[in-house]
């Protein structure tokens, strides 16, 4: 007997049950289509996203090797700078020298005058 009751019970609460499926689907249909509106706006933004982090990445990298560039050519400078600073050092060098041996000629010269003027 128990069966039968439940049976009743069973069978009322599936037309039921599938009546409020179909209720719910009806209303259920501009909740999906404002949900895929939703992810679409979601997808949008996302690819939207992704491409402006390709571009940072892409201008980065750009950067980057701009850096590099910039660093090489620093390098480039620094050793021609120490090239024409050990060549400055070399003339400075060499212009002393100059200096000191016609700073003594000339005292010779004057020592030569001295003593012929003295005669």
């Amino acid at each position: 007997m128990a069966p039968t009751i439940a049976l009743p019970f069973w069978a009322q609460s599936k037309p039921h049950h599938h009546h409020h499926h179909q209720h719910g689907e009806v209303s259920a249909t501009p909740e999906a289509e404002v949900l895929r509106k939703r992810n679409e706006e979601l997808e949008k933004e996302l690819k939207k996203r992704v491409e402006r982090e390709e571009k940072m990445k892409e201008e980065l990298e750009k950067t980057w090797k701009r850096l590099k560039v910039a660093e090489e050519a620093e390098e480039r400078l620094c050793s021609q700078l120490g090239e024409f600073e050990a060549e400055a050092v070399d003339q400075a060098r060499a212009y002393r020298a100059r200096v000191i041996d016609l700073v003594e000629q000339l005292s010779a010269a004057q020592k030569l005058l001295q003593s012929m003027a003295s005669q």
